[in-house]
């Protein structure tokens, strides 16, 4: 395998060549076998369904996609959650319900993308699926960089589907002859060759048992797949390989002399199914009454795969978020109908896997990676208006589409997206600032996270803003209003948070579900009628949290995040970004003429 510096050129070199041939298809009718037939992206409720289909269509309309493709929204059917494996077999009903027999003849994209995004809540109103990326004009999502990456499979592939999720990133290079092909039936995945640690968050490959040649693609087949095992349990499996004298690095991070053999892995990210296997699982899907349960589709269709795979794990539920009482079921039968199949594997040696799932992943790779940085070639200021002091610093901080009064203050490792900040406005180091207007000499403190909704309210546009710090946890969430105290809001106790807020602890203090009382339902945020006033209001919240400072909000109406949601108003979010856009296209047009 290569060097750092050699592989970090490398996957440069082929990402550029990939971008370059997507841009020549976006705007453009793509031609029989050029690119997908079908692009699916699946949304969790009717509400996502609907904020991804007008950001789609606008997408559309401003030429940023391939045209001439068949782009799809498939929601979740009502009820319990289904998992990503559960939304996949719902996928391949509506294809079917869509295209008749056709839909078994074309190559299909599908891009799981249905959740709240709890742990990224910047992207929980739009999609995290709709990402902004720091770079493009216009600015690429992460929709437009997931279709730029894979622009090579569809001319290699038998009809079938690609499943992969929204939120991570695959950067490959391989030799300029050889081409990623899916052909074979059955089920074939990429791999990536990972640490031990890494790979305790991700699936690993037991690859057959034929030596490696570490070339830059190889085609082998998997015995079997372990999904999240400990350290242990990859070294039992001999899913460990070794890679000899590998330079390792010194006290300082840079690579020494020093050679070693080092230990990795190979892990999961996307995979591909044929059609067959995609009939198979649809008729499956047909025979169950109701799916009641969440299905990974990751670690419940591939754990079945291979000559090695046993019926083990379908009792294990260490790595299930939830539990259904149906689970160990559908398991069971799942690996009854899969036993057997052939799970391929494509090894890219030469590659590398991002995740930008949550706020400390985002504001890292955004920010501070600089492998991510060069590789994809990310911008610190990446079409935006930020005077004079952006043009001759080299800032950390990343500005994303948003437009800064030149005496703003951005400290380093934060990230401003889709904002406008007015004069003398300073944001703290580690901070996510989102679809916010901030007005003259304001404050926002470090490891801040602010993000601005337009909701509607009885027909009528209002602003919330929910404020909070990149740390805190919206997935915790507890049984019992005495139990209120372990939450924590800005490292605070939830309960001394709404005492200086003058909020009373009730049933009605939390949104939804009366037994999952957590941050995302809380009844905190206030509703305003503009949206400079709504974070205002938002900072003040945090400004007395932080200085133990009464605050009354017991005379405002007050939304859960869960229930700002539930009310966005996409559109007006949609048509702020665009006023965004215009300006700084004016400004640069502006700059160009004075030229």
């Amino acid at each position: 395998m290569p060097a750092e510096a050699e592989l970090e050129a490398l996957l440069q070199e082929a990402t550029r060549r990939r971008l370059a041939k997507f841009d020549r298809l976006r705007g453009k009718v793509t031609q029989s076998g050029e690119f997908w037939d079908v692009v699916v992206i699946t949304a969790a409720d009717k509400k996502q369904e609907l904020a991804y289909q007008q950001q789609l269509s606008e997408k559309l309309k401003r030429k940023e996609l391939p045209l001439g493709v068949h782009y799809h929204v498939f929601v979740d059917p009502p009820g319990p959650k289904i998992g990503n494996g559960g939304s996949t077999l719902h996928v391949l009903q509506c294809l079917e319900e869509m295209y008749g027999d056709k839909w078994t003849s074309v190559n299909i994209i599908l891009i799981h993308s249905g959740g709240y995004s709890q742990r990224l809540p910047n992207t929980s109103a739009l999609g995290k699926i709709f990402t902004a990326l720091p770079f493009g004009d216009p600015i690429y999502q992460m929709l437009e960089l997931k279709l730029a990456m894979y622009i090579d499979f569809p001319t290699h592939m038998n009809p079938g589907i690609l499943i992969t999720c929204a939120d991570d990133i695959e950067l490959y290079s391989i030799g300029a002859t050889e081409v990623i092909k899916f052909d074979k039936p059955g089920f074939t995945a990429l791999a990536h060759p990972s640490d031990l640690t890494i790979g305790t968050t991700h699936g690993v490959f037991v690859l057959d048992s034929s030596a490696l040649s570490e070339k830059e693609l190889e085609y082998r087949t998997c015995h079997h797949f372990l999904h999240k095992p400990n350290i242990e349990k990859m070294h039992q499996s001999g899913a460990v390989c070794i890679r000899r004298n590998c330079s390792q690095p010194n006290s300082s991070g840079e690579h020494s002399d020093l050679k070693m053999d080092c230990e990795y892995v190979y892990t999961d990210s996307l995979f591909y199914i044929d059609h067959n296997v995609a009939k198979q699982l649809l008729t499956f899907f047909k025979q169950l009454d109701t799916l009641c349960c969440e299905i990974d589709a990751y670690g419940d269709f591939l754990q079945a795969l291979g000559p090695g795979a046993t019926h083990d794990y379908t009792k294990i539920t260490d790595n299930v978020t939830k539990e259904g009482s149906q689970l160990a079921e559908i398991r069971q039968k799942l690996f009854s109908l899969l036993k057997g199949t052939s799970l391929n594997i494509i090894v890219l040696n030469n590659s590398r896997f991002y995740h930008i799932g949550t706020t400390q992943e985002y504001l890292f790779h955004f920010t501070s990676d600089s492998k991510l940085k060069l590789e994809l070639g990310l911008l610190s200021k990446a079409f935006s208006i930020f005077p004079d002091k952006a043009e001759n610093s080299d800032i950390s901080a990343c500005i994303i589409q948003s437009i800064l009064d030149s005496s703003c203050d951005i400290a380093p490792a934060s990230v401003i997206e889709y904002s406008r900040l007015g004069p003398d406005v300073s944001v703290g180091t580690n901070s996510i600032i989102s679809g916010c207007c901030i007005s003259a000499n304001t404050d926002v403190p470090p490891n801040s996270f602010v993000s601005s909704l337009s909701i509607r309210v009885n027909g009528k546009v209002m602003y919330a803003s929910m404020v909070l710090g990149v740390e805190d946890n919206l997935k915790k969430n507890v049984k019992l209003l005495s139990d209120v105290h372990s939450l924590q809001f800005f490292g605070i106790s939830l309960l001394q948070c709404l005492e200086l807020w003058d909020l009373r602890i009730s049933d009605q203090l939390f949104s939804g579900d009366q037994t999952s009382l957590g941050l995302w339902t809380a009844r905190i945020f206030p509703v305003c009628s503009t949206l400079s006033g709504s974070v205002r209001m938002s900072l003040k919240m945090l400004n007395a949290v932080q200085n133990k400072s009464a605050f009354k909000l017991n005379g405002w109406k007050l939304l859960s995040i869960e229930e700002m949601l539930f009310y966005k108003d996409v559109e007006d979010m949609l048509k702020f970004r665009q006023q965004i856009y215009e300006e700084i296209t004016l400004e640069r047009h502006k700059e160009k003429s004075d030229l």
